[in-house]
């Protein structure tokens, strides 16, 4: 397995990761325990979950997925063999949000007792938290770095002009700073991320781990019509306004790029991806183990210059 550096942190991660907000959700806990076996034992070590998954779910409160994901960590055996990614910043409940240093390391225990592990590879802001000043967000994270309960620290859903100054300020003060960035980032999702992150993020060596790389599984094909969306809860949710001209114009592509390569949209999507100067990890999800077996054949495809062009026109 090629790994690649995360930011200048020291971790090395797999080209995929894996996309945790599935786990105790659209997939049970047998299934999620099978999907991670079969991930590993493929030679992926990169892991993505947040406190807050799956709370939009009916009858959940968030924690789910790093429930699950930390009885299989015990049940495994594998902590070792695996970089383990969560987030802090979203709502959990009535004062249970943001980014103030109390709350942060309220929430960080919570995380580690759900994960049962000593330790988050890597910590991250799942959304700006503008009423907090950013040297108290990072003070707070270099406390949990010296305590030995995070190992590197990142931001999700960051503009760029918050993340230059969070860069800024861990400079100024000499404290830990992000290291890596998660966008939404895909075929169909590009403008917000090239107009002014990415340049950002490639100056600064900041590891690039784009969600929703599958755009919620519109860039697998499975989702051509209106007639479509019903197949998965995630159709329904967040798939509708990608059926459009421009959406059906990058299906197109991605149709005709796979069957010269005898492989699935699926995996044209996330080889481009991989291939996108800049790009650390694309994160995506499955729920059953054919899924995965196609996510897992996407990190071995290597895009010509013309497919990839292809691709960069039609979307």
């Amino acid at each position: 397995m090629d790994m690649r550096p995360l930011g200048r942190s020291g971790l090395k991660v797999s080209p995929l990761c894996f996309g945790g907000n599935v786990f105790g959700w659209t997939a049970s806990e047998a299934d999620s325990f099978r999907l991670l076996d079969r991930f590993v034992e493929a030679g992926f070590n990169f892991i993505d979950t947040a406190d807050v998954y799956s709370r939009w779910a009916p009858g959940h409160q968030g924690g789910e997925s790093e429930t699950v994901l930390g009885n299989w960590l015990a049940r495994s055996g594998k902590r070792d063999r695996v970089i383990i990614a969560t987030k802090v910043g979203m709502e959990m409940g009535p004062d249970r949000k943001g980014l103030a240093p109390a709350y942060i390391r309220q929430a960080v225990e919570d995380s580690l007792r759900r994960l049962k592990t000593d330790v988050i590879d890597l910590y991250q802001s799942h959304k700006d938290d503008p009423d907090t000043p950013l040297e108290e967000t990072l003070g707070a994270y270099a406390e949990l770095i010296k305590a030995g309960k995070v190992r590197a620290i990142g931001a999700s859903n960051y503009e760029a002009l918050r993340l230059r100054a969070a860069l800024e300020a861990s400079a100024k003060h000499g404290l830990p700073r992000y290291e890596s960035l998660q966008p939404h980032y895909n075929l169909v999702e590009r403008t917000h991320y090239e107009s002014g992150l990415e340049a950002l993020c490639r100056a600064e060596g900041l590891g690039v781990i784009p969600y929703f790389s599958l755009a919620a599984g519109f860039l697998t094909g499975k989702y051509r019509s209106e007639a479509d969306l019903g197949k998965s809860p995630r159709g329904e949710r967040s798939v509708a306004k990608y059926l459009n001209e421009s959406g059906f114009r990058v299906l197109a592509a991605l149709d005709e790029v796979a069957a010269r390569y005898r492989a699935k949209p699926a995996q044209v999507a996330l080889a481009w991806m991989m291939a996108r100067p800049g790009i650390t990890a694309p994160i995506a999800s499955a729920t059953r183990l054919e899924q995965l077996e196609d996510l897992i054949g996407a990190a071995d495809m290597r895009l010509d210059a013309q497919d990839i062009e292809q691709l960069n026109q039609a979307s």
